[in-house]
């Protein structure tokens, strides 16, 4: 360490220390009852502590200069997951290892910088040995490494791992991070074993109640040839599927097509199995759990007419595009007994018609409350129409037909509109509807406007209204089958079944308006993630609250209880299980608000992790590249002495000198003070022996 001082703080003391002086002298020079000895005392003593009080004043800085030695930091990480202490090659005595790693650490340490972590799904520090990690993360390793050790003298990095690497991608591509050589230790066993597995599971995590869904499943087996093997499929504990294989290689490789039903509502658990060979090397890779959340949204549309026309059928046609909607069509006095409780929809097609009224499913209709489509054409009964809802007013005489065709609106949001229909709707032919007079009261969704006699309008054609929850759609005119032709005939795309299509969509949504409601973040996990589930409460006025408490009993296949207490967030509640053992779980949660009871229900799943199972077969070629790439070296695990030797005597893992150079006030020295009081307190101590005031 040293001090210095610029010039000008030299010269500055210098000045500071005749002043003090002179002050001094001014003080002692008279004194006549000291002696010329104590007056030059007094006056150096107190001439140099004012000098330094003076200097003090004038705020100098000065320059330090401190070396730092850092020593080399060797790192050395241990794999610590499934897969290292389940495969053992012939000769290899794990607890010598263990030793041999430990002793190889406190080697290094009387030289270097020993830092040690072992890691799997997650990355601790020290040795641990137990291999109970459910995955392999080398990336994340590294990613830590360099957060850690950014601009350190990282002298290298001792990698023991069988170099499977199941998360977090290829190290190779990361391991250069770390600008240190990367020294592998190479833990497993490379030649294949005997093993059959499931390598993989291809599904669609949502299906449609009654539909037919493909699972793909990746069969693999080593060392086998002429083995037979039965693939099954469980859900719940039935068998839903079982095919036989013949295994017609050493190695093995063939995606097998499940198909299934999806039979039952709501999340189903399917496990799909392999009848284990004979020594096989592991029978935990030999299964593998997914979860399907079955749905129905299926809805009925009912279309109802007095009599035939082609547009009813073009209807039908468009939203049959969707399996999931069943559509039928009903005329005239067979809609007497229609139930409208089976229908998610219901398009009156010229319905009050001038010939038939259809009264009875009318009143059906405005009891039920459900979502309808008006389309108004030349056999209206408008006068009726009129008296059956609020939202449209029109009036006419149905004498004559006016032909309207359309406009995009330009302003229209609710869903998109195809960019071809919206280019090439000039060549639509118009539709026909009565002249007379449309209003309508209140705010309508425009979808398309009115373009009458080549003269701009501003009066809606096809749009949407709702009322409190009810959502309704009116179409003014007849004649949809000229726009098919028209598509036909230009050879446009089939933009009117999708016109159609996503009107029937956006008036079937339904609103969950449920006032409590839990639901976990994923329905599906993995045993290594934590379970988190939300919570939402409303008031009568659905604005989120969350003063009320609430409690969840989940209970687990075994049919073991346990209780929890929702965590407030804001508006909303929030639960934080963390960690369970794999299996299907349900839950009941409860809470009350102004004296009513509120219950939700669910179920989730914790799917068993088999990824360190699925490979048995060490990766040494692996390790060899991460060790070749960065200047570093492979060793095996009877070999760490000649790996001892090799840290010691490579020149670059040296210890580094570092100056730190930094200006400092001298008002932070203390030593300074402590000067001048000891000057001072002289000063003062020897004039009072003097009997000088």
């Amino acid at each position: 360490m040293g001090n210095s001082f610029h010039l000008q703080d030299l010269l500055m003391l210098m000045c500071c220390l005749i002043a003090g002086g002179l002050l001094g002298l001014l003080l002692y020079g008279k004194t006549k009852s000291l002696s010329p000895k104590l007056r030059i005392f007094l006056t150096s003593v107190r001439g140099l502590g004012l000098a330094l009080i003076l200097w003090l004043l004038c705020a100098p800085l000065v320059k330090r200069i401190s070396y730092i030695l850092e020593k080399p930091v060797i790192v050395i990480a241990q794999d610590n997951s499934l897969s290292v202490g389940h495969i053992e090659p012939p000769g290899f005595v794990k607890k010598k290892y263990e030793q041999d790693l430990k002793q190889l650490a406190d080697q290094l340490a009387d030289t270097y910088d020993v830092r040690v972590y072992n890691f799997s799904d997650r990355v601790a520090t020290g040795f641990d040995f137990s291999n109970k990690g459910k995955l392999t993360n080398a990336t994340a390793l590294i990613d830590k490494l360099n957060d850690e050790f950014l601009n350190r003298n990282v002298g290298a990095v001792i990698l023991a791992t069988d170099g499977i690497f199941n998360r977090g991608g290829n190290p190779v591509y990361a391991v250069n991070k770390l600008k240190a050589p990367v020294y592998t230790i190479a833990l497993g066993d490379t030649i294949p074993k005997r093993d059959a597995l499931i390598a993989n599971v291809n599904y669609n995590n949502m299906v449609y109640l009654g539909n037919d869904f493909s699972v793909d499943v990746q069969v693999q087996a080593f060392e086998s040839k002429n083995e037979p093997l039965i693939l099954s499929v469980f859900e719940g504990a039935g068998k839903v599927h079982e095919e036989k294989l013949t295994i017609d290689a050493n190695t093995f490789v063939k995606n097998i097509q499940v198909k299934l039903k999806a039979a039952k509502l709501g999340s189903r658990s399917y496990k799909v199995v392999l009848s284990p060979l004979k020594n096989e090397v592991s029978t935990q890779n030999n299964a593998q759990n997914f979860v399907v959340e079955v749905i129905d949204d299926r809805q009925k549309v009912l279309i109802a007419a007095a009599g035939p026309h082609p547009d009813l059928a073009v209807l039908k046609q468009a939203i049959e595009t969707n399996k999931h909607f069943e559509v039928k069509t009903m005329l005239n006095k067979d809609l007497d007994a229609v139930n409208v409780d089976d229908y998610g929809l219901v398009i009156l097609y010229q319905l009050p018609d001038q010939q038939f009224m259809a009264a009875s499913l009318i009143s059906k209709l405005q009891a039920s409350k459900r979502p309808v489509w008006y389309i108004l054409g030349a056999q209206t009964d408008f006068a009726a129409f009129n008296r059956l809802q609020q939202q449209v007013n029109f009036s006419s005489s149905n004498d004559r037909l006016q032909e309207i065709s359309p406009v995009v609106n330009a302003d229209f949001t609710t869903f998109e509109l195809h960019e071809a229909f919206k280019k090439g709707i000039q060549s639509y032919d118009p539709l026909q509807i009565p002249y007379g007079q449309l209003n309508v009261n209140g705010v309508a969704l425009t979808m398309l406007n009115q373009k009458q006699m080549k003269t701009g309008s501003n009066l809606p054609l096809w749009f949407f209204m709702s009322s409190g929850e009810l959502k309704s759609c009116y179409l003014i005119g007849e004649g949809l089958w000229r726009w098919k032709l028209t598509e036909a005939r230009n050879n446009l795309p089939e933009t009117l079944n999708q016109l159609v299509l996503q009107s029937v969509q956006y008036l079937t949504v339904k609103d969950d308006k449920r006032k409590f409601k839990v639901y976990p973040s994923k329905t599906s996990v993995d045993e290594n993630e934590s379970v988190v589930l939300n919570a939402s409460l409303y008031n009568d006025n659905y604005q989120p609250v969350n003063t009320p408490d609430v409690v969840v009993r989940i209970r687990n296949e075994g049919g073991k209880v346990f209780n929890f207490t929702f965590s407030r967030s804001e508006k909303a509640y929030q639960l934080d299980i963390g960690l369970l053992p794999p299996g299907t779980y349900t839950y009941v949660a409860e809470t009350s608000l102004s004296s009513r009871k509120y219950t939700a229900e669910g179920m989730f799943f914790v799917n068993p992790l088999f990824a360190e199972y699925q490979q048995t077969t060490a990766n040494h070629q692996l390790l060899y590249t991460i060790s070749g790439q960065t200047g570093g070296k492979m060793y095996a695990p009877e070999n760490l002495k000649d790996l001892y030797r090799e840290l010691k005597n490579k020149e670059t893992i040296k210890t580094l000198s570092f100056e730190d150079l930094k200006y400092e006030e001298l008002i932070n020295f203390k030593w300074l003070f402590v000067l001048i009081l000891a000057l001072l307190s002289t000063e003062w101590f020897v004039r009072k022996r003097n009997g000088l005031r």
